[in-house]
């Protein structure tokens, strides 16, 4: 018989100023990240309050895993305020997002570079983590492509969580590849790859919640999931298991006042 899916709820750290749209991308990128603030935007920290209210005040506290870009670390504030979510929550897993989310797929391939930024981002996450610590990779704003899988299983991470398995961001896997092409590649490599929710338009997380006629069907695509039993870790690791990923983003807790909250039943 086989066994129910489950979720795995994640959440992704970035600031505004990690978006490709400010800087890691060879054309969208507008500005250097070199010259803004490393310090939590004021967004951001409305979100993280936002979010940690949300998580801590629930009767049953949902397991969430937040995918971290190692350079917040640096930052005393967001230290501080993620160490306090991990005394507080046993329920808070910690993974990776990359060192200071670069796009990789949408440059040229280049491994020696992406081990050297996965290197320090998997050492610098993982030794302020701790036990929360999980070597589980998402890219920086979903560009993945064949050729970091490799990369990936050598650095020693066992899980991938960056398909968006939409034709609408197909581009995102880099010229002429597929999204078909990077879980081939993963499942090669021995990295489970869990893409994440779609509805029946496109796609269903991240910013899909919020924009105009996508997010009517991304909201309709998680309740239909919300009562699902959440995801173990070890289920999370095991590819013989359906697990449905869905993600939103640290300063989605912002909205209404810092009173918004996922989709979720």
């Amino acid at each position: 018989m086989a066994s129910l899916p489950e979720l795995w709820l994640t959440v992704d750290s970035d600031d505004q100023r990690h978006r490709p749209g400010q800087q890691g991308h060879p054309t969208r990128s507008r500005s250097s990240s070199a010259m803004q603030s490393t310090s939590p935007s004021l967004r951001l920290r409305k979100g993280m309050a936002g979010f940690a209210r949300w998580h801590l005040k629930q009767p049953r506290q949902r397991a969430a895993t937040i995918f971290v870009i190692a350079d917040q670390l640096g930052d005393a504030d967001f230290r501080n305020w993620l160490a306090d979510l991990l005394s507080a929550s046993p329920h808070i897993t910690i993974a990776c997002h990359g060192l200071n989310h670069r796009s990789w797929s949408a440059w040229g391939e280049d491994q020696k570079g992406f081990t050297t930024a996965l290197r320090l981002a998997k050492r610098e996450i993982m030794e302020f983590s701790g036990p929360a610590w999980r070597p589980w990779f998402r890219a920086p704003a979903g560009y993945v492509a064949p050729w970091m899988s490799k990369v990936l299983a050598r650095e020693g991470f066992t899980v991938d969580s960056s398909v968006n398995p939409s034709m609408l961001v197909a581009r995102k896997a880099g010229k002429g590849n597929s999204w078909q092409k990077v879980e081939a590649a993963m499942e090669s490599a021995g990295v489970v790859e869990r893409p994440w929710l779609t509805s029946s338009i496109g796609p269903a997380c991240g910013p899909a919640l919020h924009l105009p006629i996508l997010r009517g069907f991304a909201k309709r695509a998680w309740r239909r999931i919300s009562t699902l039993p959440l995801a173990s870790d070890e289920n999370i690791c095991d590819g013989s298991h359906e697990v449905v990923t869905v993600y939103w983003h640290l300063d989605d807790h912002a909205r209404r006042g810092g009173l918004w909250a996922p989709p979720l039943s």
